[in-house]
């Protein structure tokens, strides 16, 4: 009978939470931001739908031929790659994915069977889970083709892979806040998933260096290196998930279902070390990280703050605050040196692009400067599209100074418009170590297309960050650091710009001289600086308008 409780007990839990979601979700169209979150929702499903459902249909052609050949081991194949989309996806792209905060839920009477359901459910309608469940669904139509008898098989063994790939996001990402909580941890992390982004673009290069490194005992060293693999796949989940298939489709029911035990194992595993960590935020975890009392005396000298000549005083102090955080951000300081090193990716790239015929930087190097420049703009996206984002409830001492608006967003685009001179200085130093000095007409061009195009950025940015702001939360892991308006806008601007620039320098590449695109691009850098003095001129007025707006997304909890 208590049990019978219990159970309705957390049923009438889930429902009144899956309510309040649905009331939150109507209650924000109402708002002209709600209006354009469900239009980018719609533009966005739509994309992953496509995804989902061409992926399915792949997966589904991959797994009938398969089981038809006389090769079902090779479904492995398949489910390393639903496995590594389904983990890697959340990670790479937070901009499109939504992991609300469910711990907010534990103000109130929350069960934790509830608690941990909740949870299970804000990941079962992630992207991630979607596609990766729509694409083992293709696995599961290719199977039932090409074998119908191996249908019941084959969806108990995807149903339980789907499990395992939906308890170990959750699990990596309940332990991952877990250590982003406190600063040092959150610092060494950061500068950990940076270095591992970096490393990914040394993949196309090493592989083409072996390719061309081919000798006659490569082979041989390949299949050796394979025959290594093989076996050590064959006891991770994907590996045994393939397996369980592959030894039903040749009739081994005892072998296959000892895999699957195996693979039951690794769910279990997972979900204990999941239990672990929901347990202990249910029963009141809560990190801090206020520093402790030093009996060292205090050093209680005025210092005096930075003074940019031109400008009041408060754009200099706000300025010095960007900077002064800034420095202390070890991940953002090495974001910021992303286009040395895809500089150095499109030189050494396969160790020498020289050889290559197809390299575009190779046949143009001319280009090395413009493209450099071009990607220098748009590693400052995350900041310039989100200028209050970092601030979060800080935004109320905004409010509260004696200060407008205007001087503020001024102080933050100075803030990136410097970042972006030492990044372009950096990178003309570095084209001319790897490609040689670029030429005076093609810099002078290239700097008259950021005149254009920073403005550009600047002008959407600043009212993007006033319409659709993003509180940053560093202490979460894989929710969106920017709404999604404000990524697909951000998308469609820097397609402009970019297209309009390419467009100027392919005009003067045909007509063989480079003062053409510098013409062209100083006459739109005219336009886009009037756009950007008109909008910062009524930045303030539009910051007192939405000020509620802007004090309930930044400080939320």
């Amino acid at each position: 009978m208590s049990e019978a409780n219990f159970s309705a007990q957390t049923r009438a839990q889930l429902t009144a939470i899956a309510w309040l979601r649905w009331r939150l979700f109507v209650n924000a169209l109402r708002s002209t931001r709600g209006q354009l979150e469900l239009i980018s929702h719609i533009f966005v499903s739509m994309a992953f739908a496509i995804g989902g459902l061409g992926g399915a249909f792949g997966m589904g052609v991959g797994a009938f031929f398969f089981i038809t050949s006389g090769k079902p081991e090779m479904i492995a194949l398949l489910l390393w790659s639903v496995f590594i989309f389904w983990q890697v996806f959340p990670v790479m792209a937070t901009a499109f994915t939504n992991n609300p905060d469910s711990s907010d839920l534990l103000r109130f009477p929350l069960g934790y069977r509830s608690y941990f359901l909740v949870r299970m459910g804000y990941g079962a309608f992630d992207p991630a889970t979607a596609l990766g469940s729509l694409w083992s669904f293709g696995i599961l139509v290719g199977v039932g083709f090409a074998k119908p008898a191996l249908l019941p098989w084959t969806l108990v063994v995807l149903l339980t892979f789907a499990a395992f790939n939906l308890l170990l996001m959750q699990m990596v990402f309940a332990w991952v806040e877990r250590w982003l909580a406190q600063r040092r941890t959150r610092e060494i992390m950061g500068i950990l998933f940076v270095l591992l982004m970096l490393s990914f673009q040394l993949i196309g290069p090493l592989t083409h260096y072996f390719e061309k490194q081919a000798r006659p005992g490569a082979q041989q060293y390949m299949q050796r290196y394979v025959g290594l693999l093989a076996p050590a796949q064959g006891i991770l989940p994907p590996g045994l998930a393939a397996d369980a298939i592959a030894q039903a489709a040749f009739s081994q029911f005892m072998v296959g279902f000892s895999s699957l035990v195996l693979l039951c194992a690794f769910v279990l595993v997972v979900g204990y070390c999941l239990h672990v960590r929901l347990l202990a935020q249910y029963r009141g975890e809560n990190l801090s990280e206020v520093a402790k009392a030093s009996a060292l005396p205090r050093d209680r000298t005025l210092r005096l703050g930075w003074n940019l000549p031109g400008f009041s005083t408060p754009v200099s102090a706000v300025f010095e605050k960007e900077i002064r955080y800034l420095l202390r951000s070890g991940p953002m300081l090495l974001t910021l040196i992303m286009p040395i090193f895809v500089l150095v990716i499109f030189r050494f790239g396969a160790m020498n692009p020289a050889r290559h015929s197809g390299a575009f930087l190779a046949r143009t190097p001319d280009m090395a400067f413009p493209a450099a420049a071009a990607y220098t703009l748009l590693v400052l996206t995350n900041l310039a599209y989100n200028n209050f984002g970092g601030d979060a409830g800080g935004i109320q001492f905004f409010y509260a100074s004696p200060v407008n608006f205007r001087e503020i967003v001024l102080a933050k685009n100075l803030t990136h418009a410097g970042i972006l001179a030492v990044e372009v200085l950096a990178a003309w130093i570095a084209v001319g170590f790897l490609y040689g000095r670029p030429a005076l007409d093609v810099t002078i061009a290239s700097l008259a297309g950021l005149l254009f195009a920073a403005p550009v950025n600047f002008c959407a940015g600043n009212l993007l960050s006033i319409y659709s702001p993003k509180k940053l939360d560093f202490s979460s892991f894989g929710r969106q650091r920017a709404s999604q308006t404000t990524v697909l806008i951000s998308l469609g601007v820097q397609i402009f710009v970019v297209g309009v620039g390419g467009a100027a320098f392919w005009i003067a590449r045909s007509y063989g001289n480079f003062w053409i695109a510098t013409i062209i691009l100083l006459v739109l850098a005219g336009i886009s600086l009037s756009a950007y003095r008109m909008i910062l001129n009524r930045i303030g007025g539009l910051a007192q308008d939405r000020r509620e707006t802007l004090v309930a997304e930044l400080c939320r909890a």
